[in-house]
Order: structure tokens, then C-alpha cells, then sequence
């Protein structure tokens, strides 16, 4: 029995879970929540604010992709995955939202 999950697998779950399609904030958020931390603990990781980290996690703020690769880093995530999402919301932001971005 393989335990490897298909990326598209967990970006189903990630959806229902958070309610909707995934963003860069709802993966974030779903991130902060898993791991238990508060808005404060984990904005003091990512060094930015608690009001910065509420705007992205409800997707009123787009993160640019170098910033999505330093939070990758500090988080130990993939980089391709964070910086494609950001990207995704920079478009979908700006009215294209009919396009969808792959990175690799």
C-alpha cells in the first residue's frame, strides 16, 4: 500500500477544508492552523505583521513571488508550489482569473 499522496489529491482536500479554491492565504492559514500557532506566533516567523498576515490569509493582500519563496523557506515548504499560488492570486486579483499558472 503506497502512503504517497498526488499533489492533486491534497489540493482537494486543502479545498474542502478551507472552504473554496486555494490561494496563497488559504494555504497559509491552513499552515498557521495545522501546526496550532496564532495569527502573532506565526506572523513573528514569517516577520511580518499580524494585520499583514490576516490581509494575505483572507485574501484582501496578493504576496509577490519573491516574498511566497522566503516564506517557503522559512516554512520549509516547496518554493514552486508558494511562488505558483502567489502568482495565481496576482491574477485573479487582476481580472484573469481564467488563466491558471503552473510552476516548475
Amino acid at each position: 500500500m503506497s502512503t504517497k499522496v498526488k499533489k492533486s489529491d491534497a489540493v482537494k482536500a486543502l479545498e474542502k477544508m478551507t472552504g473554496g479554491p486555494l490561494t496563497f492565504g488559504r494555504l497559509l492559514r491552513s499552515i498557521r492552523m495545522g501546526e496550532e500557532l496564532t495569527l502573532k506566533d506565526f506572523s513573528k516567523s514569517l516577520d511580518i505583521s499580524i494585520q499583514h498576515l490576516s490581509d494575505i490569509e483572507n485574501d484582501r493582500r496578493v504576496v509577490s513571488p519573491e516574498r511566497a519563496a522566503k516564506f517557503a523557506g522559512l516554512l520549509g515548504y516547496s518554493e514552486a508550489q508558494f511562488v505558483e499560488l502567489a502568482v495565481q492570486d496576482m491574477l485573479n486579483h487582476s481580472g484573469l482569473e481564467n488563466l491558471r499558472v503552473k510552476v516548475s
